[in-house]
């Protein structure tokens, strides 16, 4: 589901991508999001808390009928719960709130609660909440909302990235369904016609969102088992400058009116191919019907191979909200107890993956045409996007490198090492 501001914008696709926000396309896209504002200590108490009902907060979805959903679902509920659908930089309004008078008692976050809301104790364990439902979850999900055994985050359900292609635009240039980056290159070449460019990977040129999928698509991940960088490779090397490549070849487009999040760009035939959600291929069915096919990110060097990066906004509790209890119990009720409820939220507004596995039997739209295949690339190529120890500093330092390789024409080798070394000193915070 798409938010009102997605990816990381920078307003300009002349602005350099390093000053862009986060929201929820870009956690979404990797970051493990912000450090807790406000100690788990420092919670509403006595006369300046807010009295009942529980507030629940969600981000603005770009989807339509999203947020009455969500008050719906609330309204279902035993007891008084108040929704309220944030605008701007959810992710850190989220953050900042929380124990803070007037913040959150239930709240959705990128991937669940990060790693500092989390050591800090600003948020519940929910370990009790999924009980014996634990392994109907999509483990790699639940695995991104664990620490140390303990859940902390319900996943409501899953967003996959891909690419999407314009078929007789294909047709007309002779390409097929690029498997490699080379390849993704050699025919942005040939797609390139008139005001047509071959791909778009967003206002940046792909720098904030694609540059995870380079790390795995070359067979490499951002941090090995034991919390180290583990992405400073040759390969990847490789295909940061084979982005560079492609940055300065013309065949990107740079100057669409909306983000890689949002489908326009590619509907209105402004590019062939375009890097975005599954969120958006009902829009993008809708105006262009069977001319429509999706790929992964291809494979970089001999070693790696396709990706197609996934994740999930997780239903998390305050620890210090008015009524963790009824805050519990409501997570429960609507993202474990209530299948029906999760099955609406995944497939009526956009195109998404129940987060648990019973459901998909029952998701009928997944099951043919382009859901079909979709839904196929998370079976088969289908990726984490970002371990729970990815802090935003780490992915700031990333993202920063990744930004002066492709933008500006630095070395990778160089960058890469610079930001491995913030990474580092990063997860030293933490005690293992």
């Amino acid at each position: 589901m798409t938010g009102r501001h997605p990816g990381r914008s920078p307003g300009s696709p002349l602005r350099s991508p390093i000053s862009t926000l986060l929201s929820r396309r870009a956690l979404l896209a990797g970051v493990s999001g912000l450090t807790v504002a406000a100690a788990a200590g420092c919670g509403r108490t006595g006369a300046s808390r807010r009295a009942a009902p529980v507030t629940a907060w969600y981000h603005r979805y770009g989807e339509a009928g999203t947020a009455t959903a969500l008050h719906r679902y609330a309204r279902t509920f035993s007891s008084p719960v108040t929704v309220d659908v944030l605008d701007g930089d959810y992710d850190a309004r989220a953050a900042d709130a929380l124990g803070a008078v007037g913040g959150p008692d239930v709240f959705e976050y990128g991937n669940g609660p990060n790693i500092d809301m989390i050591v800090s104790g600003a948020v519940a364990d929910l370990t009790g909440v999924i009980g014996d439902a634990r392994s109907d979850f999509t483990p790699a999900l639940l695995d991104r909302m664990t620490y140390r055994g303990r859940i902390y985050g319900i996943p409501q359900t899953t967003d996959l990235q891909l690419f999407v292609y314009r078929r007789s635009m294909f047709a007309q240039a002779g390409v097929t369904a690029p498997r490699t980056l080379d390849e993704l290159v050699s025919a942005a070449r040939v797609l390139s016609r008139g005001a047509v460019r071959g791909v778009y990977l967003g206002h940046t040129g792909g720098v904030d969102v694609v540059g995870g999928p380079v790390v795995f698509a070359a067979g490499h991940d951002y941090l090995t088992e034991d919390y180290r960088p583990a992405f400073v490779e040759p390969e990847v090397y490789d295909g940061l400058s084979t982005l560079r490549s492609l940055y300065l070849s013309g065949d990107l487009l740079l100057d669409a009116p909306t983000d890689w999040s949002d489908p326009a760009a590619f509907i209105a035939g402004r590019t062939a191919v375009q890097w975005t959600g599954m969120w958006a291929l009902p829009t993008i069915a809708a105006a262009l019907g069977d001319d429509v096919g999706v790929f992964p990110f291809p494979a970089i060097g001999r070693h790696g191979g396709p990706v197609a990066p996934f994740g999930a906004y997780g239903a998390a509790v305050a620890a210090s909200g008015v009524d963790p209890g009824l805050a519990r119990r409501f997570v429960q009720w609507l993202w474990v107890e209530r299948t029906d409820l999760q099955l609406d939220w995944s497939q009526a507004y956009g195109m998404h993956v129940p987060a648990r596995t019973s459901l998909l039997a029952r998701a009928a739209k997944l099951r043919t045409g382009l859901y079909a295949d979709a839904a196929a690339l998370l079976n088969t190529v289908g990726r984490p996007q970002s371990p729970l120890m990815w802090t935003s500093r780490c992915d700031s330092a990333f993202r920063a490198a990744i930004a002066q390789v492709v933008c500006h024409g630095a070395d990778p080798a160089t960058e890469l090492r610079a930001a491995a070394d913030v990474v580092t000193k990063e997860l030293a915070r933490f005690q293992w």
